[in-house]
């Protein structure tokens, strides 16, 4: 009895707010920042939020609450939570594992962080060891000289020159190899950041909810804070207009190409955190009386708001850089990690006080990339009995966290960025995110069944979800859900580097193998659930309900 006495309780947010935060902070992500606004730009400005107004109703929304429900109604993690909806469903999860990888972005951050409180800023000048004759001092105007030999080269000669912040970038964050099959050297700078971010992140969640709880109330809150400084900040710089304009002018006529609604479709999905479980594990640690209806509503529309309100934020820079460089504003626009580290470092450069304007931004970059990893909570909740007695959760979050930094040491060598490109475009994929959300539409709208979900939802919160989410979760969503998964694999294209470096065929097939990853459990986890399940009604009872019956009159006739 004293032993079981000490097994503890699941816990549940101390206060409503902390829920809201918690989640504001999971889905407002690096995505937001970096993603969105380049695929506006890139994919028709305006006419853009179309195809991503039609995701996030048919597809974002509906999942989003579907998953919150479920985690709420079950008070479970993102495995165990189906063995009370529907079991075949388990197994899905395995894409959660693979957004780890994103702790090295914040890895990154935190180095260009410590580099802001230099003066001058390191990428802005061509005065460093790792320099090259083709460097260009970023700080000046039109025509700059190359520093060795003070020859003037025009910016828009493009391969012949070498922005200083692109290679410090390329030189000195990541020492960057020939390719993945040269992984090279660590970079001890970026393995003591990685550390040290595993380090935050295991005190942020080592109590459970009660730590996350309070953490959440800066990591959540500040970045908008950061967010709207610097929209204030890049709205009042000369150029900053022509960069909104280029940002949001529609271009009707990429709306027929089938690679804008694929990367709409993606970007929804990655922004809204669905199919990963953290919104699963989020909404479990609510109290079953909680309106998660409308909170679910809520977070969605905070969620595409940031999105549309950062691509101000970041082509008023962009703008900015054009202006004073004299060139096209497309002839600075990067994606991905170069938005984030080539980017707006240099426009921070260009601006008075840059070190404080370049520390707001990486600091911003980091809070948001901070969150909780859903994934022990997963695995308390499947052996509570063991794991929710003292300081048996810690010791586990420290091997959890131990093992995830030394499988990402491989991301901090000189080859170490191709396999973060690797793992983010196939294994984190939006085709991989549509099959896991499309096994869970059709286990709870067909499995469990969407009426009967409901009816759960309106006895938790008292409202009645409109039959517009019964539909997408019967018909909607999973129809859609199939089509762009189809046409992500009619869109597909290799990976290639921002430089024209072609992966290797054994990378591709290694991708191929995490995709498949993602996917393949699930499947193969239904079967053999199937398969044991009818061996052991064979073996029990022999015809099942026949034999059952069959029993049953013979107890009549005697």
């Amino acid at each position: 009895m004293d032993i079981q006495s000490k097994v503890e309780k699941r816990e549940h947010w101390s206060k409503k707010r902390e829920y809201i935060l918690a989640s504001a902070g999971n889905v407002v992500g690096l995505g937001n920042v970096w993603r969105f606004p380049y695929l506006c730009y890139k994919n028709g400005g305006g006419a853009f939020l179309l195809p991503y107004l039609f995701f996030a109703v048919l597809c974002g929304m509906p999942l989003f609450l579907l998953e919150t429900v479920i985690g709420q109604y079950t008070q479970e993690g993102t495995i165990t939570c189906w063995t009370k909806l529907c079991p075949l469903a388990q197994g899905n999860e395995v894409i959660s594992l693979y957004s780890r990888v994103y702790s090295i972005v914040l890895a990154w951050a935190l180095l260009y962080l410590v580099y802001c409180f230099r003066d001058p800023l390191p990428w802005a000048t061509c005065n460093n060891s790792w320099n090259t004759d083709r460097c260009v001092d970023i700080t000046s105007a039109n025509q700059t000289a190359v520093h060795s030999d003070n020859v003037t080269i025009d910016w828009t000669l493009g391969n012949l020159t070498k922005s200083s912040v692109s290679e410090f970038w390329e030189r000195q964050v990541l020492s960057i190899s020939a390719g993945i099959e040269e992984p090279g050297a660590v970079k001890w700078e970026v393995l003591l950041c990685l550390l040290a971010c595993w380090v935050a992140c295991y005190f942020s969640i080592w109590k459970g909810v009660r730590s996350a709880g309070k953490v959440v109330y800066f990591t959540a809150v500040f970045p908008y804070v950061m967010l709207a400084i610097l929209l204030v900040r890049g709205l009042t710089l000369p150029g900053a207009w022509e960069g909104v304009v280029y940002y949001l002018y529609p271009d009707p006529s990429r709306l027929a190409d089938l690679q804008v609604w694929m990367d709409a479709c993606a970007q929804v999905l990655f922004s809204y955190g669905v199919s990963s479980g953290s919104l699963i594990t989020l909404g479990s640690y609510n109290r079953k009386n909680n309106n998660c209806y409308k909170d679910s509503l809520w977070l969605c529309a905070l969620n595409s708001t940031t999105s549309f309100v950062a691509g101000f934020t970041v082509f008023s820079a962009l703008g900015f850089m054009a202006y004073k460089q004299g060139i096209p504003i497309n002839m600075v626009v990067e994606s991905g990690p170069g938005l984030a580290f080539i980017a707006f470092p240099q426009a921070a450069a260009m601006m008075p006080v840059p070190q404080l304007w370049a520390a707001c931004f990486f600091l911003m970059l980091i809070l948001l990339g901070i969150d909780t990893v859903t994934i022990t909570s997963s695995v308390i909740d499947m052996f509570p009995g063991q794991m929710r007695r003292p300081w048996r959760r810690e010791v586990f979050l420290i091997v959890f966290c131990l093992f995830c930094f030394i499988i990402q040491i491989s991301l901090t060598t000189q080859g170490g960025v191709y396999l973060f490109q690797l793992t983010d475009h196939y294994a984190a994929n939006g085709a991989c995110i549509l099959f896991v959300g499309l096994l869970q539409c059709g286990a709870v709208g067909w499995g469990f069944g969407a009426e009967r979900m409901c009816d759960v939802v309106e006895d938790m919160t008292g409202h009645r979800p409109s039959v517009f989410f019964k539909l997408c979760w019967r018909y909607f969503t999973p129809l859609i859900s199939v089509v762009c998964f189809v046409g992500f694999f009619l869109d597909y294209q290799p990976l290639t580097s921002n430089g024209g470096y072609m992966y290797p065929n054994w990378a591709y097939h290694l991708g191929w193998v995490m995709a498949l990853s993602s996917v393949v459990v699930a499947p193969i986890w239904a079967v053999s659930k199937i398969c044991l399940t009818s061996t052991l009604m064979t073996a029990q009872g022999g015809a099942g309900p026949s034999a059952a019956t069959s029993r049953g009159e013979r107890r009549k006739t005697g």
